[in-house]
């Protein structure tokens, strides 16, 4: 018996097999789930503050308005205004997409201070099992870390299991922002990590401002570790959705938008995250001029050209990255559909030589960051091609740092 006979039929067996194992699993807990009631959050409890608020005897604009509208709000209050409602709405503004960006830092200074003291009193609250004061003994030391001085926080939210970013570099005087957006067990807790630490979002994010500093030591740059949607829990079924993506994809579109809109924009995407990037593509704003995905699962759809924006589209995989022998379809909603480093999707492949498997990508000294810092700076000339060829870099303008080849 060939291998046409035998091999095909079995791997399609196979993927409808566990196709039909997640629509059991989606049957049995995966729609009551969306259903379950949840109580309000210390972040709607601001906002609902907020739309109750006033100034000058005027009510307080949207929270949800558009970033150009709520400039210009807060720039017509003076500096006394800005910080009463700094310490009055502090997760409010925080998250505010709109509000200036120093005014963001200070007010998730001040939320974390708050949620610090709230975990605190947790830690010994007799209400709570041996398990749930320790879970707020963690967060009150991850509080603590972001609170360093420092440190810039753009977007904070305790909910559940967090959402964060930070800010490295100077946002506003920025000649070029880089996005890193990742993949799937990404909360407040695993936002950063001491051992590994370059497989968390702080440390892509740190390590990719240093490789892009190194590669053109002249070129203004800010990186944000976007750690701000809810990412799935492992790899069960939510891994293998657009759910999350598609809700990420809405709150990573509006951090875009907020930027300041003539600086270039790279988009780093990491795993699910590159799900994320993939679902939000078509809406981003024009200033986003790269997409670049490492172990990318799928972007949800079958060829670059399908995913609606006129930004450059890259991809990497290590060879040894498990994510390779995932089954790159989609159906029924199952799955995120074609390879992007495969010649057929039309993404330009980057070498991604000791990137160190799936969560190596960031790790300095590998090919893989030096390729994700020269497209952040846009140094095209400068990356390096999967092929041993200049497939990659075709078509693409820009001028190599010094020092590079």
């Amino acid at each position: 018996m060939t291998s046409f006979d035998a091999s095909p039929p079995l791997n399609v067996w196979r993927a409808l097999l566990a196709l039909a194992v997640v629509f059991v699993m989606l049957a049995t807990t995966g729609w009551t789930a969306l259903r379950t009631h949840r109580e309000t959050t210390a972040l709607q409890s601001s906002l609902d503050r907020w739309e109750h608020g006033s100034v000058h005897g005027l009510r307080l604009p949207d929270p949800e308005a558009s970033p150009a509208l709520l400039t210009r709000f807060f720039a017509s209050l003076t500096a006394p205004e800005r910080d009463r409602l700094v310490h009055r709405y502090p997760l409010a503004v925080g998250n505010m997409n709109g509000a200036p960006v120093q005014l963001r830092y200070r007010a998730n200074d001040i939320a974390l201070h708050q949620q610090r003291a709230v975990e605190k009193k947790r830690m010994h609250d007799p209400r709570l099992s041996a398990a749930g004061q320790q879970d707020a003994g963690r967060r009150m030391h991850r509080y603590e870390a972001l609170m360093a001085k420092g440190r810039q926080i753009l977007a904070f939210d305790p909910d559940g299991s967090g959402r964060v970013a930070e800010v490295f570099g100077d946002l506003m005087k920025a000649e070029r922002i880089s996005v890193v957006v990742p993949g799937v067990d990404t909360d407040l807790l695993t936002f950063q990590r001491t051992n590994r630490q370059y497989t968390a979002p702080v440390g892509m994010a740190r390590a990719l401002y240093r490789a892009e500093r190194t590669a053109s030591p002249a070129t203004r740059t800010a990186v944000i570790a976007w750690a701000d949607y809810t990412a799935p829990d492992g790899l069960g079924v939510a891994a293998a959705t657009g759910t999350a993506a598609e809700r990420g994809a809405v709150r990573l579109n509006a951090l875009l938008r907020a930027l300041p809109a003539e600086t270039p924009v790279s988009m780093f995407c990491h795993s699910y995250g590159s799900v994320v990037c993939g679902v939000a593509a078509h809406a981003m704003p024009d200033q986003v001029a790269d997409i670049a995905v490492a172990a990318s699962p799928g972007m949800r759809v079958e060829n670059a050209s399908h995913l609606g924006t006129a930004a450059r589209v890259w991809a990497m995989r290590d060879a040894t990255d498990w994510i390779q022998d995932v089954p790159y379809l989609e159906l029924g909603g199952l799955g995120h559909g074609a390879d992007p480093v495969s010649s057929s999707f039309g993404a330009r492949v980057l070498s991604a030589r000791d990137a160190q498997g799936h969560a190596g990508y960031f790790e300095p000294g590998t090919d893989s960051l030096r390729n994700l810092a020269d497209v952040g700076v846009g140094a095209y000339g400068a990356v390096t091609c999967a092929h041993d060829d200049d497939g990659c870099r075709a078509g693409s303008s820009g001028t190599s740092p010094a020092g590079r080849a």
